[in-house]
């Protein structure tokens, strides 16, 4: 048996699946405290399952703490930001495009060495040793335990940024340093941008992954936990350690995963309606289809994996204008059931609108003039069919997928929806998705068709992102090639293509506990 957790910021759910079968499920409002909510999240589905806590195969966990951490500027640690790309890469200096309020939070500690390659591997300098203990000292007299290492090109070259970290590491062992090569891919300011992210957020993920631990053995479950990632798949905790940017869109991502498995359908758009918004994105063979551009946040652009994921200022929560002519972006969010009306309360929410129109029985009855509940419909239609235009990417038409405790203020009739699904347990789906313990390795690489065999290098790279997947902890017969995407680069004095390469397997647990 597995737990899935979502800790979002109205609620938190969780669901007990053993196999395929979901044995319990309960949604509880997420506590200011965080644990509280947990634990009463855990307790329950425990309880309602008949389950002792040593049945627990394995304990999966979703969280926005870290992009909250971001996006609030809180709890973040200032970061060295190291950039090995000189002579040629001085232009445009780290944190150049990053709001104020943030780079100056992380105390804009940059230094430039000697040092990269090319794009097809030769050198663009060669290291200096003396330079890099010469910053290596800088670093300590400030006490700065973040370390952020970025070189040019170095998805082609990891060894670069391996060196410098190794030698800075010698003279730092208090630090943690994060290379980039490891988070993002070709583009050197967003990597690096994900980099100094991740950088600033390895003391509070110590935190967090330390803090969880302990809560379980409060609740003496003694099975192994992860935690979700963007692309839709788990990793363990001691990677979370390490990377915790990787978590940011795991709450829409653990949604929509859930949604494919509780419909049974893998090609989709999938609508996740929250209490402060709606989270739309197209399912492609299960998985969330992923953004092919770099995304934004806090403010700050990065290339690492993430959905491609459209959110809207519509949720149950949000504020509903005294006409209905205007829904959101406001909403009451987690104290919606103090002051929505269909509560007892005095503010007009797009769930009374729900509840007055007859699609949702939540609460007690609400009167409202008719005139405004069919206005307040009708914006309400307007955000949906407009969000849902801008994510397709054909005429063709799909079928909808509604999940999320919202989701009733999803109506039909959208125009190239061939259908809406609400799958039973559809407002517990992000915690489905957290429980459904898959894991992934990806692999980026160039090449020359002219020089290199295509078959050669999508082998090479497939075995690559194979041997990472399994790493992860992915029983090796369940490891399948998920994409395989051929790009070629403009501008280059001889053709190259960007291949990347993305498998998923079944995470390695007891028999009984796999999905």
């Amino acid at each position: 048996m597995r737990i899935g957790l979502d800790v979002g910021g109205t609620h938190t759910d969780a669901v007990i699946l053993d196999g395929r079968d979901i044995l319990a499920r309960h949604k509880a409002t997420t506590s200011a405290d965080i644990t509280s909510g947990i634990v009463e999240a855990f307790t329950t589905v425990l309880d309602v399952a008949g389950a002792q806590p040593s049945a627990i195969d394995a304990v999966m966990l979703g969280t926005t703490q870290f992009t909250n951490a971001v996006v609030e500027r809180r709890g973040l640690s200032p970061v060295a930001t190291v950039r090995v790309a000189l002579p040629s890469g001085e232009c445009l200096p780290p944190m150049v495009d990053w709001p104020d309020d943030l780079s100056a939070a992380l105390g804009r500690h940059v230094y430039m060495l000697q040092g990269g390659s090319e794009f097809d591997g030769r050198d663009l300098a060669p290291l200096d040793e003396e330079e890099i203990d010469r910053v290596s000292a800088d670093i300590r007299s400030k006490g700065l335990k973040a370390v952020a290492v970025s070189a040019v090109f170095s998805p082609i070259r990891p060894d670069v940024e391996h060196a410098v970290a190794e030698r800075m590491a010698a003279a730092l062992p208090e630090a943690r340093i994060v290379c980039s090569h490891e988070l993002g891919r070709l583009g050197l300011l967003e990597r690096e941008n994900a980099a100094i992210l991740n950088a600033c957020l390895l003391e509070a993920a110590e935190r967090v992954v330390s803090g969880f631990e302990e809560l379980l053995t409060r609740l003496d479950i003694t099975a192994p936990f992860f935690v979700s990632q963007n692309d839709g798949t788990v990793m363990q905790a001691t990677t979370v350690r390490r990377y915790p940017v990787l978590t940011f869109s795991s709450g829409p991502t653990n949604s929509m995963r859930g949604a494919a498995f509780l419909s049974g359908i893998k090609d989709a758009i999938v609508a996740d309606v929250g209490g402060t918004t709606t989270d739309i994105g197209m399912l492609i063979n299960g998985f969330p289809r992923e953004s092919s551009w770099t995304v934004e946040i806090g403010g700050v652009r990065s290339n690492y994996r993430m959905p491609d994921i459209l959110a809207i200022g519509l949720g149950g929560g949000s504020l509903v204008s005294a006409d209905g002519t205007a829904v959101g972006p406001r909403s009451v969010g987690h104290e919606l059931v103090r002051r929505g009306r269909c509560f007892g309360g005095d503010t007009l929410t797009a769930t009374d609108i729900a509840v007055a129109a007859g699609l949702a029985t939540i609460g007690a009855p609400v009167d409202l003039d008719g005139a405004v509940v069919k206005t307040a419909q009708a914006t309400m239609h307007a955000m949906a069919t407009d969000a849902v235009d801008r994510i397709k990417t054909s005429a063709d038409p799909l079928p909808l997928i509604a999940v999320g405790g919202g989701q009733f203020l999803i109506g039909d009739g959208i125009p190239g929806i061939s259908r809406i699904v609400r799958p039973p347990h559809a407002d517990v789906a992000n915690a489905v998705g957290a429980a459904l313990a898959q894991v992934s390795g990806e692999v980026e690489h160039l090449y020359r068709p002219g020089r290199d065999s295509r078959e050669r290098a999508i082998a090479a790279a497939t075995e690559q992102a194979t041997g990472k997947a399994i790493a992860a902890g992915a029983r090796p017969q369940s490891v399948d090639v998920v994409a395989v995407d051929e790009i070629p680069i403009p501008y280059m004095a001889q053709e190259t293509v960007r291949l990347h390469a993305r498998v998923v397997g079944d995470l390695d647990l007891p028999a009984d506990a796999r999905p």
